[in-house]
């Protein structure tokens, strides 16, 4: 059995602090069409994700993140995994609502937020792209989100925000929403950040809930070993990393990376391959 992975809580439920990552199992590389493509490809059904939920299962990483209810095909994965594995994966939903101020968006919102519950998810975050369109800078508010953390709620789901804008930690945290966590981009490039990596640092740091941080490895422009040792170091103990993988190899690549992170030394990794890997500057 696998060392197993830390531990943070969120409105009393145990998470682990990584977070599985599925942008690189539903085909959003952040990098090519042909990416995409590869990734669909890979993953076209439930058992072909298995292998990879599996590996994170072995070190209690137990907590996934992503649009599961408007994906027939994750949560067919999802409960393929939990089926072979007899453990149960904690569904961290993402769902885009319809936010516009009418009855009819309303009934549609409310209807997306109950497809998630359906799902299984414990926790609901509406996607940034519907939070953000109800921010009013002006007023420093998030206009009627209210309405959506009760609806969350009356369907039985823990509320958050997904925020790409740093605006909804800082205007949720003014005006006491009832919102339990948030999801924040941060890595060492910026990638997708829209200010500052310490600015970002400082919002996270000071945020009145745990955050859910997204992309460390800036959707692959960046190493494993760069982007989680500088996010691991960089975050409080309350906050989580998601991850996403294209394969079991480097689910346990990144958890050992992780690992060596909290543990201060470097971690146990094959040396990259070369043409020629008798080379000094390898260390050898």
């Amino acid at each position: 059995m696998h060392k197993q992975f830390p531990r943070t809580e969120v409105a009393g439920v145990s998470l682990s602090r990584m977070l599985i990552g599925t942008n690189w199992m539903l085909g959003w590389s952040h990098q090519s069409p042909a990416a995409d493509s590869r990734i669909k490809e890979t993953f076209a059904k439930p058992e072909d994700f298995s292998p990879m939920l599996e590996a994170y299962l072995s070190y209690g990483i137990d907590s996934i993140m992503g649009p599961i209810g408007n994906h027939p095909l994750m949560k067919a994965a999802i409960d393929y995994a939990e089926d072979k594995t007899g453990k149960k994966l904690i569904k961290i939903d993402t769902p885009i609502v319809n936010v516009s101020d009418s009855p009819e968006a309303r009934r549609e919102a409310e209807a997306a937020i109950k497809n998630c519950a359906k799902a299984g998810a414990t926790f609901c975050l509406i996607h940034h792209s519907s939070a953000e369109e109800l921010v009013d800078k002006n007023k420093r508010e998030i206009k009627r989100i209210n309405d959506y953390t009760s609806m969350i709620r009356d369907a039985g789901m823990i509320p958050g925000l997904s925020a790409h804008m740093p605006e909804l930690i800082t205007f949720s945290d003014a005006n006491g929403y009832d919102v339990e966590t948030y999801i924040q981009i941060f890595n060492c490039m910026g990638f997708l950040m829209q200010i500052e990596i310490e600015t970002i640092a400082s919002i996270i740091h000071n945020a009145k809930k745990p955050v859910m941080t997204i992309k460390p490895m800036a959707a692959g422009r960046v190493t494993p070993y760069v982007g989680l040792t500088f996010n691991w170091h960089a975050l409080r103990k309350q906050d989580m990393i998601t991850v996403g993988c294209f394969s079991e190899k480097e689910v346990h690549e990144d958890v050992e990376i992780s690992f060596a992170a909290f543990e201060g030394r470097f971690p146990e990794l094959e040396k990259r391959a070369s043409p020629n890997n008798n080379q000094a500057a390898f260390g050898n």
